[in-house]
């Protein structure tokens, strides 16, 4: 490393926020489902023996993004979910903010026309101390291209 050069550490995975239309909502704990991937169509060139060529195919999110927080008394993720279970969707935007120790914005992660598909309770036991969880899954159109 030169002299005067700054060490660059990876960025810390528990400091984050969701934005929900534009707005911090909760404290989560944990985020998973940040994935996309190309699929890969297979293309046999008659005469060409040596390989199989490898074309870029379309886009897909293989899994929907999950969210789970400890339950508190602020319901507005549940009353979502319970319009989506009356049929009235209403997708927004959801934002996933990755932070530095300072706080300061470092990635973020936009899910367009998300809605909430699944809602899972905490599992409650009398004989542990444990925050009680609950999960919620998202489908989305994706993130748009930048």
């Amino acid at each position: 490393m030169e002299l005067g050069q700054r060490r660059r550490d990876p960025y810390l995975a528990f400091n984050f926020l969701v934005e929900i239309g534009g707005l911090v909502v909760g404290g989560f704990t944990e985020v998973s489902g940040l994935q996309l991937e190309v699929n890969v169509q297979e293309y046999q060139e008659g005469g060409v023996n040596e390989y199989t060529h490898q074309l870029a195919g379309p886009v897909r999110y293989p899994s929907r993004l999950i969210l789970r927080r400890g339950l508190t008394d602020a319901d507005v993720l549940w009353v979502w979910f319970r319009q989506v279970v009356r049929g009235e969707i209403e997708r927004q935007n959801l934002s996933i903010v990755l932070l530095d120790s300072t706080g300061a914005e470092k990635r973020r992660w936009l899910f367009t026309g998300a809605y909430p598909v699944r809602w899972v309770g905490p599992e409650l036991r009398a004989g542990t101390a444990e925050v009680a969880v609950e999960t919620l899954e998202f489908a989305h159109h994706g993130l748009p291209r930048t």
